[in-house]
């Protein structure tokens, strides 16, 4: 069986590196937000510390904290549970190993002083809310894996990015 030759654009490394350089990378953003979180963080316990008072902010904090940890560490073991489950019936543990991913996130978000980071903690580590967390790290994961999006579109047939061919099987080609 005689194939046709595969397309190889010439430069494919220039190419992913200019898509990069059009769009603001994960990278770019987890700067951003190592930059401003603290500020915006340290902004709103001001802000609270006014309105109620040093001490029961920093109560508050503490409490918030403890609340966090002990959530985390109950909403892990179900996670856990669940895993072990899925193992033994024989089905792949995506939704599970997902929820450990979010209850990691989300309790070391908990773990962090601040009332921003609890905020988004505590909505990634609840049972309620962390099927919606749950689709979006689902579309996150979706979109770098496949490369497309609403950001990056998929590549049309014909651009640099598509190599066209055909598959042969070794095995029929020795027959």
């Amino acid at each position: 069986m005689t194939g046709a030759r595969p397309e190889f654009s010439a430069t494919p490394g220039k190419a992913r590196r200019a898509a990069r350089r059009r769009r603001p990378g994960l990278s770019a953003l987890a700067v951003l937000l190592l930059l401003v979180m603290p500020l915006l963080e340290i902004g709103v316990i001001l802000a609270v510390g006014r309105t109620i008072g040093g001490w029961p902010t920093f109560l508050l904090l503490l409490v918030e904290s403890l609340f966090g940890a002990w959530l985390m560490k109950h909403e892990g073991r179900e996670a856990w549970r669940a895993f072990v489950m899925a193992l033994q019936s024989g089905r792949m543990p995506a939704k599970e190993i997902a929820d450990a991913v979010l209850i990691l996130v989300g309790g070391a978000l908990l773990l962090t002083p601040g009332f921003i980071t609890d905020i988004i903690g505590f909505l990634v580590v609840a049972p309620p809310t962390r099927p919606l967390a749950r689709r979006f790290l689902q579309a996150m994961v979706e979109r770098r894996l496949l490369g497309a999006g609403p950001w990056n579109p998929a590549p049309a047939p014909g651009s640099p990015h598509v190599v066209t061919g055909e598959v042969i099987d070794n095995d029929d080609a020795g027959r």
